[in-house]
């Protein structure tokens, strides 16, 4: 019981850096709260964390307000559901990440990965890469036994190029990038645009699933999971030369752009960052989508395409243009 409402605290905060401020919560739950609350109590009083009703800046929560919803007020950002599946813990901004490269199955280097790529055009130098990232021994020591390391996939003249977070479980199976349900939502909108998934590229900062205890929960990257991976992006990036970068999510954003305590994808959502210099859009990954996915959020993510799309030089329909606005009376 206690872990459970350790998760549920832990998704809170989650929530709350994420810029949700309110949570819609019946009666008959926040019932079984109360109750669960008073057995934890009555079981071992002095394991129970202090800070449990606390954010992390220690300020207590707001507690609830219309309709049981619980209010977070100093929060910024829209809740996001990172990776390919939902994340048990919280999505990294920054300094703000949990875990160390020390809970983890086996030490990350210090020391980026020598990337070595031949002479040759592009699909040459891109298969000599996906050599060196699948027998990559590091990513293979993060590997579980009977899995695979996850290098990105699409077509390598592509125009635009898709940054995700780390594998799930769907793709470590397959050893491809967003082959999950926010892969399958990626590939609805990037069908909305006109496109089919073989004319752009997808990768992922990470290369492995990260571990957890339980491999039944993802987790998001550390940073120094992240900093090995990069130069494999980047030279993925390097090869493909793509007009547009496109960042899925906050962990993606501060892979690319590094960790920024003050950044808020509330903010930073729908604006043009740049990474070694091409132009790169920050927007929603997928699964926030298919976690909150209201009209206006969809209208959001649109809005984001859409602008990537006149960047790029695609025509926009009015059709296109008119997706998951208000219908008129």
């Amino acid at each position: 019981m206690r872990r459970q409402l350790q998760c549920l605290v832990e998704e809170l905060k989650r929530l709350k850096r994420e810029g949700v401020r309110t949570v819609n919560v019946s009666d008959e739950a926040l019932a079984g709260l109360r109750a669960s609350l008073q057995v934890c109590v009555s079981e071992s009083p002095e394991r129970i964390d202090p800070a449990v009703n606390r954010d992390e800046t220690g300020a207590p929560f707001a507690g609830s307000g219309r309709d049981g919803a619980t209010r977070e007020p100093r929060s910024e950002r829209p809740a996001e559901a990172s990776g390919e599946g939902k994340r048990a813990v919280a999505e990294p901004s920054g300094h703000r990440a949990r875990q160390t490269a020390s809970d983890t199955s086996a030490p990350i280097p210090s020391t980026p990965p020598d990337i070595r790529l031949p002479d040759g055009d592009k699909a040459a130098r891109w298969a000599a890469l996906r050599e060196q990232v699948i027998h990559c021994p590091v990513c293979r020591a993060h590997v579980r036994p009977g899995f695979q390391v996850v290098f990105g996939v699409g077509d390598v003249d592509a125009d635009i190029f898709f940054v995700g977070e780390a594998p799930g479980a769907e793709e470590e199976k397959k050893g491809e990038p967003f082959v999950g349900p926010a892969g399958d939502l990626l590939n609805r909108i990037i069908g909305a645009m006109g496109l089919k998934r073989a004319e752009v590229y997808i990768g992922n900062i990470m290369n492995w699933r990260p571990e957890t205890p339980s491999m039944a929960r993802n987790r998001p990257p550390t940073a120094e999971e992240m900093a090995f991976c990069l130069p494999y992006l980047r030279a993925q990036i390097e090869i493909v030369q793509p007009k547009i970068l496109v960042a899925l999510g906050a962990t993606a954003v501060t892979g690319l752009l590094g960790p920024d305590p003050n950044r808020r994808m509330g903010k930073i959502r729908g604006t043009w960052q740049e990474f070694s210099g091409i132009p790169l859009m920050v927007t929603y990954h997928p699964s926030y989508v298919l976690r909150y996915g209201s009209n206006s959020v969809k209208r959001t993510v649109w809005e984001d395409m859409i602008q990537v799309m006149e960047r790029a030089g695609m025509a926009v329909s009015e059709r296109q243009r008119g997706f998951f606005l208000p219908k008129k009376d």
